[in-house]
């Protein structure tokens, strides 16, 4: 390879740029000497990045490759220290007879192969990608191979050694470098960069099991030796502020970890004794996830539409239904956060408070202290306010309350576990809640699932199965399937959809409420009147469009 090319030439004899905007790139790199010419190029808006790949792919015959489907050789990936990966931009992804083939954006930093070369004694093969999924991978195969290690160190060191000293030593220490510490460190940074909602710490006879939660799917992670297991559990008691002593007794709690220079996560932490010791659950609060049609509350058009009226109500109770794990507390948080540009007062009774939303009076509920949904409900109401989210509805007295408040002027918001949305009409009666007064203060339904999206990079038209033609129809003839790879972890699912099932409560509805009409009656009137659609006609339509699976349909069709 050439050592003298220069990116300006290259990309001149392509006709990319002018002699005039070289030169002024030069003329900005004297004042940003940090800044590569490439990088500046690029900024300047004189080229696209794709444009400075292939020309010196082109030029250096270079291969441009697909990243996030590569199969990436670990032990290549720990050849070069994290800090020059990231530094440098370039990723080990194989190695074989003295060879270490490398990703990289740059082809001419020559500096950073030759200190590649020297560490590893390899002769260094340069691939080519661009900047967003090679630093997506860096990262994500680091935080891969730093939980490894840290679970292997942690196994080896505590194999022989005494676990009432390590829980004193290592948990309680706070120490960095401490293995115990580095492990827990690790998990959560491996659990964050998979984009995982819950880390799951499982401990049994022989040994504990680590499992995490992804896109709603839990898969399994790490196996620790038992020795491994109370000084772990003990370092997250410390970070959360719990009792170490107490084994016998659920406990709850949560901390903060920094996982960039200015950025947070919260983490809850619920903890329950179990005949093997005590199980960690590590809940995952990302308050900056992606969210499809944020704008829309995270619906689609159609139900924005039918959903926006209720919010508009002055009073009566909107209940978002689903199974645990549906997103309800996600749409109910962007309806509080719309609702807090009103000139309103809105307090809330939550278990627990995942998110903090500014203008709003969250409050936490707190058994042990006495204050439950029930209590903290009537306090809120001598509190003088306008709306109201309850962030269950868990009892019979609970939804008395609501129901009343709904009735004296509140808007109410909450939430039911039924698998639809006219089901919770009967819900509430269960409850012990009389159907004149049901008629009276609902003013909307929303049933809620999330489906799994295929991965973007690895999906790929398919014909369908005879199966799935029964189950979809003669007009669909090929759906999207993944095949898995690095940016979806090898699932070929990549993020989560909400889909949702409306009706709104009018006159009709409440005529028939009640008389105590059947659900069946009361959802052919919503479907004829309303032109409401259910949960499986909203998922089939996302089948056609090619954004989720059949699988998906028959999850939530299951339930619908």
């Amino acid at each position: 390879m050439k050592t003298n090319l220069r990116i300006g030439e290259v990309l001149m004899e392509r006709n990319y740029i002018t002699q005039e905007q070289m030169e002024q790139a030069l003329a900005y790199q004297k004042e940003h000497r940090e800044k590569r010419v490439g990088q500046i190029l690029i900024e300047l808006g004189f080229v696209t990045e794709t444009q400075v790949i292939e020309a010196l792919a082109a030029r250096l015959g270079l291969e441009i490759v697909s990243i996030g489907q590569m199969q990436v050789d670990l032990t290549a990936v720990r050849m070069i220290p994290r800090e020059l990966a990231e530094k440098q931009n370039l990723l080990a992804v194989g190695f074989a007879d003295k060879s270490l083939e490398v990703v990289t954006n740059d082809p001419l930093n020559y500096f950073a192969f030759e200190e590649v070369r020297q560490l590893t004694g390899c002769q260094v093969v340069i691939r080519l990608s661009e900047m967003g999924p090679l630093q997506s991978a860096i990262r994500y195969y680091y935080a891969e191979v730093g939980a490894q290690q840290a679970a292997q160190t942690a196994n080896e060191d505590f194999a022989e050694r005494n676990v009432e000293m390590l829980q004193v030593e290592e948990s309680e220490s706070g120490d960095p470098e401490a293995p115990i510490v580095k492990l827990l460190n690790s998990l959560l940074d491996r659990a964050i960069s998979t984009g995982a909602s819950d880390v799951h710490i499982e401990p049994f006879e022989g040994s504990t099991r680590v499992r995490m939660r992804i896109d709603g799917t839990i898969v399994d992670y790490v196996t620790l030796q038992r020795s491994v297991h109370q000084p772990l559990i003990a370092r997250i008691k410390i970070m959360a502020n719990l009792d170490i002593a107490e084994r016998r007794l659920p406990q709850d709690g949560h901390f903060r970890i920094r996982v960039r220079q200015s950025e947070y996560v919260n983490i809850r932490v619920s903890l329950l004794p179990t005949v093997f010791g005590e199980k960690a659950v590590l809940r995952i609060l990302a308050t900056a996830g992606q969210v499809d049609h944020a704008s829309h509350f995270g619906m689609d058009d159609e139900s924005y539409a039918r959903f926006l009226p209720m919010l508009n109500s002055p009073n009566g109770i909107i209940y978002i239904t689903g199974p645990t794990g549906s997103g309800k507390s996600t749409t109910l948080y962007m309806a509080l956060e719309y609702l807090s540009h009103r000139q309103v007062n809105i307090s809330t009774v939550e278990d627990p408070v995942e998110k903090n939303v500014p203008s709003i009076n969250q409050t936490q509920v707190n058994p042990v202290a006495g204050l439950t949904f029930e209590s903290g409900l009537r306090a809120l109401l001598r509190q003088d306010p306008d709306i109201i989210m309850v962030g269950e509805t868990r009892d019979g007295e609970t939804a008395g309350i609501s129901v009343r408040a709904a009735i004296t002027g509140h808007l109410v918001l909450s939430t039911l576990h039924t698998n639809d949305a006219v089901s919770s009409i009967v819900r509430l009666a269960d409850m012990g809640i009389d159907h004149y007064l049901i008629a009276n203060s609902l003013v909307g339904l929303v049933a809620q699932r999330l489906m799994r999206k295929v991965c973007p990079h690895c999906g790929r038209e398919v014909a369908v199965t005879p199966q799935e033609q029964a189950l979809l129809g003669k007009d669909i003839t090929t759906i999207k399937r993944g095949t898995g790879c690095t940016h979806c972890n090898g699932t070929g699912y990549r993020g989560r959809i909400a889909v949702h099932e409306i009706v709104t409560i009018d006159r009709n509805i409440r005529r028939m409420i009640s008389r105590g009409a059947e659900t069946e009656e009361i959802e052919a009137y919503a479907r004829e009147q309303q032109g409401m659609r259910s949960l499986k006609e909203k998922g089939l339509e996302l089948v056609k469009q090619g954004v989720t699976t059949p699988e998906e349909l028959l999850r939530i069709a299951y339930y619908a």
